[in-house]
Protein backbone atom coordinates (compact mmCIF):
# COMPACT_ATOMS: atom_id res chain seq x y z
CA UNK A 1 0.00 0.00 0.00
CA UNK A 2 2.89 2.36 0.81
CA UNK A 3 4.37 1.74 -2.63
CA UNK A 4 1.02 2.37 -4.30
CA UNK A 5 0.54 5.65 -2.46
CA UNK A 6 4.10 6.67 -3.27
CA UNK A 7 3.64 5.75 -6.94
CA UNK A 8 0.42 7.74 -7.17
CA UNK A 9 2.05 10.75 -5.53
CA UNK A 10 5.02 10.63 -7.92
CA UNK A 11 2.66 10.24 -10.89
CA UNK A 12 0.67 13.33 -9.88
CA UNK A 13 3.93 15.29 -9.46
CA UNK A 14 5.02 14.09 -12.91
CA UNK A 15 1.73 15.23 -14.42
CA UNK A 16 2.17 18.67 -12.86
CA UNK A 17 5.72 18.90 -14.16
CA UNK A 18 4.77 17.98 -17.77
CA UNK A 19 1.21 19.19 -18.16
CA UNK A 20 1.18 19.28 -21.96
CA UNK A 21 2.40 15.70 -22.48
CA UNK A 22 0.22 14.32 -19.70
CA UNK A 23 -2.86 16.21 -20.93
CA UNK A 24 -2.68 14.62 -24.38
CA UNK A 25 -2.42 11.17 -22.81
CA UNK A 26 -5.28 11.83 -20.41
CA UNK A 27 -7.38 13.23 -23.27
CA UNK A 28 -6.94 10.09 -25.38
CA UNK A 29 -7.95 7.83 -22.50
CA UNK A 30 -10.85 10.10 -21.55
CA UNK A 31 -12.25 10.08 -25.09
CA UNK A 32 -12.06 6.29 -25.31
CA UNK A 33 -13.77 5.77 -21.96
CA UNK A 34 -16.38 8.43 -22.72
CA UNK A 35 -17.29 6.77 -26.04
CA UNK A 36 -17.77 3.41 -24.29
CA UNK A 37 -20.06 4.90 -21.65
CA UNK A 38 -22.10 7.10 -23.98
CA UNK A 39 -22.65 4.35 -26.53
CA UNK A 40 -23.53 1.73 -23.94
CA UNK A 41 -26.05 4.10 -22.34
CA UNK A 42 -27.62 4.98 -25.69
CA UNK A 43 -27.79 1.36 -26.86
CA UNK A 44 -29.35 0.36 -23.56
CA UNK A 45 -31.83 3.24 -23.83
CA UNK A 46 -32.77 2.33 -27.40
CA UNK A 47 -33.26 -1.34 -26.52
CA UNK A 48 -35.36 -0.38 -23.51
CA UNK A 49 -37.44 1.99 -25.64
CA UNK A 50 -38.05 -0.64 -28.32
CA UNK A 51 -39.02 -3.19 -25.67
CA UNK A 52 -41.45 -0.62 -24.25
CA UNK A 53 -43.01 -0.08 -27.69
CA UNK A 54 -43.45 -3.83 -28.11
CA UNK A 55 -45.03 -4.04 -24.67
CA UNK A 56 -47.50 -1.30 -25.65
CA UNK A 57 -48.42 -3.18 -28.82
CA UNK A 58 -48.90 -6.36 -26.81
CA UNK A 59 -46.28 -9.12 -26.57
CA UNK A 60 -48.78 -11.66 -27.97
CA UNK A 61 -49.36 -9.72 -31.18
CA UNK A 62 -47.68 -10.99 -34.34
CA UNK A 63 -47.67 -9.96 -37.99
CA UNK A 64 -48.20 -11.61 -41.36
CA UNK A 65 -46.30 -9.82 -44.13
CA UNK A 66 -45.34 -10.29 -47.74
CA UNK A 67 -41.61 -10.59 -47.15
CA UNK A 68 -39.26 -10.51 -44.15
CA UNK A 69 -35.63 -11.54 -43.93
CA UNK A 70 -33.59 -10.29 -40.97
CA UNK A 71 -35.61 -7.09 -41.05
CA UNK A 72 -33.85 -5.81 -44.21
CA UNK A 73 -34.89 -5.83 -47.87
CA UNK A 74 -31.60 -5.96 -49.75
CA UNK A 75 -32.96 -6.10 -53.31
CA UNK A 76 -36.15 -4.98 -55.01
CA UNK A 77 -36.55 -8.55 -56.32
CA UNK A 78 -36.76 -9.75 -52.69
CA UNK A 79 -39.77 -7.52 -52.12
CA UNK A 80 -41.49 -8.51 -55.35
CA UNK A 81 -40.83 -12.27 -55.37
CA UNK A 82 -43.77 -13.08 -53.06
CA UNK A 83 -47.41 -12.34 -53.97
CA UNK A 84 -49.25 -9.63 -52.07
CA UNK A 85 -51.51 -10.58 -49.22
CA UNK A 86 -55.22 -10.22 -50.01
CA UNK A 87 -58.38 -9.21 -48.18
CA UNK A 88 -59.84 -12.70 -48.77
CA UNK A 89 -56.84 -14.25 -47.00
CA UNK A 90 -57.30 -11.82 -44.13
CA UNK A 91 -60.99 -12.67 -43.80
CA UNK A 92 -60.20 -16.39 -43.72
CA UNK A 93 -57.54 -15.91 -41.05
CA UNK A 94 -59.90 -13.75 -38.98
CA UNK A 95 -62.36 -16.68 -38.83
CA UNK A 96 -59.78 -19.07 -37.34
CA UNK A 97 -60.77 -20.25 -33.82
CA UNK A 98 -57.34 -19.26 -32.45
CA UNK A 99 -57.52 -15.65 -33.70
CA UNK A 100 -59.21 -13.00 -31.56
CA UNK A 101 -58.48 -9.98 -33.77
CA UNK A 102 -56.96 -9.37 -37.20
CA UNK A 103 -56.21 -5.87 -38.48
CA UNK A 104 -55.70 -5.19 -42.17
CA UNK A 105 -53.14 -2.48 -42.81
CA UNK A 106 -51.54 -0.85 -45.82
CA UNK A 107 -49.52 2.34 -46.10
CA UNK A 108 -48.52 4.84 -48.72
CA UNK A 109 -47.23 8.39 -48.91
CA UNK A 110 -49.28 10.98 -50.78
CA UNK A 111 -50.02 14.70 -50.68
CA UNK A 112 -52.60 16.02 -48.22
CA UNK A 113 -54.26 19.44 -48.54
CA UNK A 114 -56.50 21.71 -46.51
CA UNK A 115 -57.59 25.08 -47.86
CA UNK A 116 -54.43 26.60 -49.32
CA UNK A 117 -52.04 24.42 -47.31
CA UNK A 118 -50.42 21.39 -48.90
CA UNK A 119 -48.09 18.77 -47.45
CA UNK A 120 -46.35 16.26 -49.68
CA UNK A 121 -45.30 12.71 -48.73
CA UNK A 122 -47.71 12.45 -45.78
CA UNK A 123 -47.97 8.95 -44.33
CA UNK A 124 -51.47 7.61 -45.12
CA UNK A 125 -52.52 4.34 -43.49
CA UNK A 126 -55.54 2.19 -44.28
CA UNK A 127 -56.65 0.03 -41.33
CA UNK A 128 -59.51 -2.11 -40.11
CA UNK A 129 -62.00 -0.54 -37.70
CA UNK A 130 -60.52 -2.22 -34.57
CA UNK A 131 -57.05 -0.84 -35.16
CA UNK A 132 -57.00 1.25 -31.96
CA UNK A 133 -57.26 -1.93 -29.82
CA UNK A 134 -54.02 -3.22 -31.34
CA UNK A 135 -51.95 -0.02 -31.51
CA UNK A 136 -52.89 1.74 -28.28
CA UNK A 137 -53.09 5.45 -27.66
CA UNK A 138 -56.36 7.37 -27.66
CA UNK A 139 -58.53 9.54 -29.90
CA UNK A 140 -59.36 12.94 -28.47
CA UNK A 141 -61.27 14.85 -29.64
CA UNK A 142 -63.57 12.74 -31.80
CA UNK A 143 -63.68 9.02 -32.50
CA UNK A 144 -62.39 6.35 -34.83
CA UNK A 145 -64.26 5.14 -37.90
CA UNK A 146 -66.75 2.30 -37.46
CA UNK A 147 -67.18 -1.14 -39.04
CA UNK A 148 -70.03 0.23 -41.15
CA UNK A 149 -67.85 3.07 -42.40
CA UNK A 150 -65.12 0.59 -43.24
CA UNK A 151 -67.53 -1.69 -45.12
CA UNK A 152 -69.03 1.28 -46.97
CA UNK A 153 -65.56 2.60 -47.85
CA UNK A 154 -66.58 5.88 -46.28
CA UNK A 155 -64.26 8.82 -46.77
CA UNK A 156 -63.70 9.41 -43.06
CA UNK A 157 -60.28 10.01 -41.56
CA UNK A 158 -58.45 10.14 -38.25
CA UNK A 159 -55.47 12.49 -38.27
CA UNK A 160 -52.71 12.53 -35.70
CA UNK A 161 -51.90 15.44 -33.40
CA UNK A 162 -48.97 16.59 -35.55
CA UNK A 163 -51.07 16.99 -38.71
CA UNK A 164 -53.90 18.60 -36.72
CA UNK A 165 -51.57 21.29 -35.41
CA UNK A 166 -50.03 21.76 -38.86
CA UNK A 167 -53.39 22.47 -40.53
CA UNK A 168 -55.65 23.71 -37.73
CA UNK A 169 -53.39 24.95 -34.92
CA UNK A 170 -55.28 24.74 -31.65
CA UNK A 171 -58.71 24.54 -33.30
CA UNK A 172 -60.84 21.39 -33.13
CA UNK A 173 -60.51 19.75 -36.58
CA UNK A 174 -63.40 17.27 -36.15
CA UNK A 175 -65.91 17.83 -38.96
CA UNK A 176 -63.41 19.58 -41.22
CA UNK A 177 -62.22 18.17 -44.54
CA UNK A 178 -58.78 17.30 -45.88
CA UNK A 179 -57.87 16.31 -49.41
CA UNK A 180 -55.93 13.02 -49.46
CA UNK A 181 -54.43 12.46 -52.91
CA UNK A 182 -57.08 14.84 -54.24
CA UNK A 183 -60.02 13.02 -52.60
CA UNK A 184 -61.95 14.78 -49.77
CA UNK A 185 -62.15 13.04 -46.38
CA UNK A 186 -64.12 14.19 -43.34
CA UNK A 187 -62.09 14.24 -40.13
CA UNK A 188 -63.78 12.27 -37.32
CA UNK A 189 -61.01 12.24 -34.71
CA UNK A 190 -57.48 13.18 -33.64
CA UNK A 191 -55.16 10.31 -32.74
CA UNK A 192 -52.73 10.64 -29.83
CA UNK A 193 -50.29 7.71 -30.17
CA UNK A 194 -48.42 6.28 -27.19
CA UNK A 195 -45.00 7.92 -26.76
CA UNK A 196 -41.97 6.22 -28.25
CA UNK A 197 -38.26 7.00 -28.41
CA UNK A 198 -38.23 7.44 -32.20
CA UNK A 199 -40.85 10.17 -32.20
CA UNK A 200 -42.80 8.38 -34.95
CA UNK A 201 -45.97 9.99 -33.60
CA UNK A 202 -44.57 13.36 -34.68
CA UNK A 203 -44.74 12.41 -38.36
CA UNK A 204 -47.87 13.78 -40.02
CA UNK A 205 -50.23 10.84 -40.48
CA UNK A 206 -53.74 10.18 -41.78
CA UNK A 207 -55.55 6.93 -40.88
CA UNK A 208 -58.51 5.96 -43.08
CA UNK A 209 -60.77 2.89 -43.37
CA UNK A 210 -58.99 0.11 -45.25
CA UNK A 211 -61.75 -0.08 -47.87
CA UNK A 212 -61.45 3.64 -48.64
CA UNK A 213 -57.67 3.31 -48.83
CA UNK A 214 -57.99 0.53 -51.41
CA UNK A 215 -60.44 2.54 -53.49
CA UNK A 216 -58.95 6.02 -53.39
CA UNK A 217 -55.30 6.04 -52.27
CA UNK A 218 -52.65 5.24 -54.90
CA UNK A 219 -50.15 2.69 -53.57
CA UNK A 220 -46.49 2.67 -54.59
CA UNK A 221 -44.94 -0.48 -56.00
CA UNK A 222 -42.12 -0.18 -53.48
CA UNK A 223 -44.54 -0.59 -50.57
CA UNK A 224 -44.89 -3.84 -48.68
CA UNK A 225 -48.54 -4.05 -49.65
CA UNK A 226 -51.20 -5.36 -47.29
CA UNK A 227 -50.11 -6.68 -43.88
CA UNK A 228 -52.03 -8.43 -41.09
CA UNK A 229 -51.71 -7.65 -37.39
CA UNK A 230 -52.94 -10.73 -35.50
CA UNK A 231 -53.82 -11.20 -31.82
CA UNK A 232 -54.49 -14.76 -30.54
CA UNK A 233 -57.41 -15.50 -28.22
CA UNK A 234 -56.77 -16.03 -24.51
CA UNK A 235 -55.61 -19.55 -23.69
CA UNK A 236 -53.84 -20.00 -27.04
CA UNK A 237 -50.09 -19.48 -27.26
CA UNK A 238 -48.59 -17.25 -29.92
CA UNK A 239 -46.86 -20.24 -31.53
CA UNK A 240 -50.12 -22.20 -31.75
CA UNK A 241 -51.82 -19.23 -33.42
CA UNK A 242 -48.87 -18.83 -35.82
CA UNK A 243 -49.10 -22.53 -36.73
CA UNK A 244 -52.83 -22.17 -37.47
CA UNK A 245 -52.27 -19.01 -39.53
CA UNK A 246 -49.38 -20.61 -41.45
CA UNK A 247 -51.43 -23.74 -42.22
CA UNK A 248 -54.38 -21.64 -43.42
CA UNK A 249 -52.16 -19.43 -45.61
CA UNK A 250 -50.41 -22.41 -47.17
CA UNK A 251 -53.75 -24.09 -47.87
CA UNK A 252 -55.20 -20.91 -49.41
CA UNK A 253 -52.17 -20.48 -51.65
CA UNK A 254 -51.99 -24.14 -52.62
CA UNK A 255 -48.45 -24.70 -51.40
CA UNK A 256 -47.37 -28.33 -51.44
CA UNK A 257 -45.42 -30.02 -48.63
CA UNK A 258 -41.75 -29.09 -48.95
CA UNK A 259 -42.41 -25.79 -50.68
CA UNK A 260 -41.20 -22.68 -48.88
CA UNK A 261 -43.70 -20.18 -47.55
CA UNK A 262 -44.25 -17.24 -49.90
CA UNK A 263 -45.19 -15.03 -46.95
CA UNK A 264 -43.69 -14.41 -43.51
CA UNK A 265 -44.86 -14.32 -39.90
CA UNK A 266 -43.06 -12.03 -37.47
CA UNK A 267 -43.34 -12.15 -33.69
CA UNK A 268 -42.53 -9.29 -31.35
CA UNK A 269 -39.61 -11.30 -29.98
CA UNK A 270 -38.15 -11.67 -33.46
CA UNK A 271 -38.46 -7.95 -34.11
CA UNK A 272 -36.71 -7.24 -30.82
CA UNK A 273 -34.01 -9.81 -31.58
CA UNK A 274 -33.30 -8.28 -34.99
CA UNK A 275 -33.19 -4.81 -33.50
CA UNK A 276 -30.78 -5.95 -30.79
CA UNK A 277 -28.53 -7.40 -33.48
CA UNK A 278 -28.45 -4.05 -35.28
CA UNK A 279 -27.68 -2.09 -32.12
CA UNK A 280 -25.10 -4.74 -31.14
CA UNK A 281 -23.22 -4.26 -34.42
CA UNK A 282 -23.40 -0.49 -33.96
CA UNK A 283 -22.02 -0.87 -30.44
CA UNK A 284 -19.12 -3.04 -31.68
CA UNK A 285 -18.21 -0.36 -34.21
CA UNK A 286 -18.17 2.25 -31.46
CA UNK A 287 -16.02 -0.03 -29.29
CA UNK A 288 -13.53 -0.26 -32.16
CA UNK A 289 -13.45 3.54 -32.43
CA UNK A 290 -12.96 3.92 -28.68
CA UNK A 291 -10.13 1.37 -28.86
CA UNK A 292 -8.34 3.69 -31.29
CA UNK A 293 -8.63 6.50 -28.74
CA UNK A 294 -7.29 4.20 -26.02
CA UNK A 295 -4.43 3.21 -28.33
CA UNK A 296 -3.55 6.88 -28.84
CA UNK A 297 -3.64 7.33 -25.08
CA UNK A 298 -1.48 4.25 -24.64
CA UNK A 299 1.14 5.61 -27.02
CA UNK A 300 1.08 8.79 -24.96
CA UNK A 301 1.65 6.73 -21.81
CA UNK A 302 4.76 5.18 -23.36
CA UNK A 303 6.09 8.59 -24.38
CA UNK A 304 5.42 10.24 -21.01
CA UNK A 305 6.83 7.33 -19.03
CA UNK A 306 9.95 7.00 -21.19
CA UNK A 307 10.65 10.70 -20.66
CA UNK A 308 10.00 10.23 -16.94
CA UNK A 309 12.48 7.33 -16.83
CA UNK A 310 15.12 9.40 -18.59
CA UNK A 311 14.62 12.43 -16.32
CA UNK A 312 14.77 10.29 -13.17
CA UNK A 313 17.68 8.04 -14.09
CA UNK A 314 19.88 9.33 -11.23
CA UNK A 315 16.95 8.92 -8.79
CA UNK A 316 16.55 5.30 -9.92
CA UNK A 317 20.27 4.76 -9.40
CA UNK A 318 20.08 6.16 -5.85
CA UNK A 319 17.07 3.97 -5.02
CA UNK A 320 18.88 0.89 -6.31
CA UNK A 321 22.06 1.80 -4.43
CA UNK A 322 20.02 2.04 -1.22
CA UNK A 323 18.66 -1.48 -1.76
CA UNK A 324 15.54 -1.05 -3.90
CA UNK A 325 14.80 -4.27 -5.75
CA UNK A 326 14.07 -4.55 -9.44
CA UNK A 327 10.43 -5.49 -8.87
CA UNK A 328 9.94 -2.43 -6.63
CA UNK A 329 11.17 -0.10 -9.39
CA UNK A 330 8.98 -1.92 -11.92
CA UNK A 331 5.95 -1.70 -9.62
CA UNK A 332 6.48 2.02 -8.98
CA UNK A 333 6.48 2.93 -12.67
CA UNK A 334 3.52 0.68 -13.44
CA UNK A 335 1.55 2.43 -10.68
CA UNK A 336 2.51 5.79 -12.19
CA UNK A 337 1.36 4.71 -15.65
CA UNK A 338 -1.90 3.26 -14.28
CA UNK A 339 -2.53 6.46 -12.31
CA UNK A 340 -2.11 8.52 -15.45
CA UNK A 341 -4.71 6.47 -17.34
CA UNK A 342 -7.08 6.16 -14.37
CA UNK A 343 -7.22 9.97 -14.19
CA UNK A 344 -8.16 9.98 -17.86
CA UNK A 345 -10.71 7.21 -17.17
CA UNK A 346 -12.34 9.16 -14.34
CA UNK A 347 -12.57 12.27 -16.51
CA UNK A 348 -14.04 10.17 -19.34
CA UNK A 349 -16.59 8.59 -17.00
CA UNK A 350 -17.64 12.00 -15.71
CA UNK A 351 -17.99 13.30 -19.27
CA UNK A 352 -19.84 10.18 -20.43
CA UNK A 353 -22.21 10.34 -17.48
CA UNK A 354 -22.91 14.03 -18.13
CA UNK A 355 -23.61 13.43 -21.84
CA UNK A 356 -25.90 10.49 -21.05
CA UNK A 357 -27.80 12.64 -18.54
CA UNK A 358 -28.24 15.40 -21.13
CA UNK A 359 -29.46 12.88 -23.74
CA UNK A 360 -31.97 11.46 -21.26
CA UNK A 361 -33.14 14.95 -20.22
CA UNK A 362 -33.33 16.65 -23.62
CA UNK A 363 -34.49 13.76 -25.84
CA UNK A 364 -37.09 10.97 -25.66
CA UNK A 365 -34.25 8.43 -25.47
CA UNK A 366 -34.12 6.85 -21.96
CA UNK A 367 -30.31 6.70 -21.91
CA UNK A 368 -28.94 5.10 -18.78
CA UNK A 369 -25.34 4.18 -18.00
CA UNK A 370 -25.19 0.47 -17.10
CA UNK A 371 -22.95 -0.56 -14.21
CA UNK A 372 -20.97 -2.96 -16.38
CA UNK A 373 -19.88 -0.12 -18.69
CA UNK A 374 -18.38 1.77 -15.72
CA UNK A 375 -16.44 -1.33 -14.67
CA UNK A 376 -15.31 -2.03 -18.25
CA UNK A 377 -14.29 1.59 -18.85
CA UNK A 378 -12.26 1.81 -15.64
CA UNK A 379 -10.72 -1.62 -16.27
CA UNK A 380 -9.78 -0.61 -19.82
CA UNK A 381 -8.08 2.52 -18.49
CA UNK A 382 -6.07 0.53 -15.93
CA UNK A 383 -5.10 -2.17 -18.46
CA UNK A 384 -4.04 0.48 -20.95
CA UNK A 385 -1.77 2.07 -18.35
CA UNK A 386 -0.28 -1.23 -17.22
CA UNK A 387 0.07 -2.63 -20.74
CA UNK A 388 1.69 0.40 -22.32
CA UNK A 389 3.61 1.34 -19.18
CA UNK A 390 5.28 -2.06 -19.01
CA UNK A 391 8.01 -1.19 -21.51
CA UNK A 392 9.28 1.99 -19.79
CA UNK A 393 8.82 0.37 -16.36
CA UNK A 394 10.90 -2.62 -17.43
CA UNK A 395 13.56 -0.28 -18.82
CA UNK A 396 13.70 1.58 -15.50
CA UNK A 397 13.95 -1.63 -13.49
CA UNK A 398 16.88 -2.93 -15.62
CA UNK A 399 19.04 0.19 -15.23
CA UNK A 400 22.49 -0.48 -13.80
CA UNK A 401 22.79 1.52 -10.54
CA UNK A 402 26.40 2.55 -11.21
CA UNK A 403 25.61 3.80 -14.72
CA UNK A 404 22.42 5.48 -13.45
CA UNK A 405 24.33 7.39 -10.74
CA UNK A 406 26.83 8.63 -13.32
CA UNK A 407 24.03 9.81 -15.65
CA UNK A 408 23.99 13.58 -16.33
Amino acid sequence: MRQIIEGVSIAISSIRASKARASLTILGIAIGVMVVMVMSSMVRGINYGVANIIEQLGPRTFYVVKFFQNGVVTRRSDLLKNPDLTEDEGERLARLPSVERLILEQQSQVSVEHDNQRLSAVNVIGRSARWLEAYGGDILPGRSFTHLEERARARTAVINRSLSEEFFGQMNPVGEEVQVAGVPYRIVGVYNPPPDIFGSGNQSTVIVPYGAFQKYVPARRADFGLTFTVTPIEGITVQEAIDDVTAAMRSTRGLRPGQDNNFATITQDRLLQNFNQVTGMFFLIMIALSSIALLVGGVGVVAVMMISVTERTREIGVRKALGAKRREILWQFLVEAATLTVIGGVIGMAGGGAISFLVKTLTPLPAEVPLWSIVVALGAAVLTGVGFGLVPAAKASRLDPVEALRYE
